[in-house]
This record gives structure tokens, sequence and C-alpha cells, in this order.
């Protein structure tokens, strides 16, 4: 599997707007750095939506008073919390359910 780091992606735009890369790096650190302020201030939902990529939301959790510890089998309380979730956009989507070319999980 691939690992894409946030330098990637400064690589990525430094290249597609032909600047150089210390001139990238603020630009992309200021969408990352926005898009997680606009979720950390989230009370207690938000839903960012960028066109032709996908949604991004915080949702509420309901508080759980009979979870379980699979370790110890221990009965515990876990309280209500927000957790993130994407959803990609129709246009990704599409793109994601086509078929890949190599037949290497057919056989």
């Amino acid at each position: 599997m691939v690992t894409y780091t946030k330098r990637d992606i400064v690589r990525t735009v430094a290249n597609e707007m032909d600047v150089p890369l210390n001139q990238a790096e603020p630009w992309v650190e200021e969408v990352i750095g926005a898009l997680r302020k606009k979720m950390m201030k989230a009370d207690p939902t938000c839903r960012i939506e960028l066109r032709d990529f996908g949604v991004f939301e915080v949702k509420k959790t309901k508080a759980k008073p009979k979870a379980r510890n699979p370790k110890t089998n221990e009965v515990i309380y876990v309280p209500p919390h927000r957790k993130t979730h994407f959803k990609p956009s129709k246009r990704l989507k599409k793109f994601l359910k086509q078929p890949l070319e190599d037949s290497e999980g057919e056989e």
C-alpha cells in the first residue's frame, strides 16, 4: 500500500502550480489547518463540503452504558463523544468503483 504524506501533497501542488516547494508549503498547511480548526470547533457537529471531493462530518455518538472490554469481559461505560466521517463525492465514488486492471484477486 502506498502512503502519501503532507510533503507529497506539497510537491504535487508545487508541480501543478509551477512554484517552488517553499512557496506551496504554506498554502497546503493553511488549507489543512483551516479544515482542522473547523472540525475542532464543531459544537457538537459540523459538515465541510468540498465539491468533487467529498464531505467531512463531525458527528455525535451516543453513550454506551453497557459496553464490554473484549480483553477482560469487564462491563464499562463509554461516554458520548464526537467522531469524524468522510463521504466521497459522486465523481470520486464513480472512479473508485471502476474495476482494477490486474487480476491478482481473481485466482
